[in-house]
């Protein structure tokens, strides 16, 4: 097959990075494709809500650690004030971990 990504803009989106989780395949875009997802990938991990006290009680989200690498993307953007690609972020959250959205970045 040809490659025209160069040419069409809208076809680099079939060259998007796939990772296989619980019988699923989540489709990773860019940029967040250039993170940084650990040896393992598909390690869970638990991640507190930003806002919880500080006495460890609130609301927490088990993910796998290369959503973790999207959640901390997301939260860098929204640091330096890069409201586009946070807001791709926020929109991937929604459609592939919906209640750990609502949990961590809602």
């Amino acid at each position: 097959m040809l490659d025209l990504s160069y040419i069409i803009p809208d076809m680099k989106a079939r060259n998007m990075k796939e990772i296989n989780y619980n019988n699923k395949t989540y489709k990773i875009p860019a940029p967040f494709d250039q993170c940084f997802f650990g040896a393992e990938p598909t390690k869970v991990m638990t991640i507190g809500n930003r806002f919880n006290d500080e006495s460890g009680a609130g609301q927490f989200a088990k993910l796998p650690a290369f959503a973790v690498a999207i959640y901390d993307t997301i939260i860098g953007c929204e640091a330096v004030e890069d409201y586009t690609t946070m807001q791709r972020g926020l929109t991937w959250f929604q459609k592939n971990f919906t209640n750990e959205y609502y949990t961590l970045l809602d």
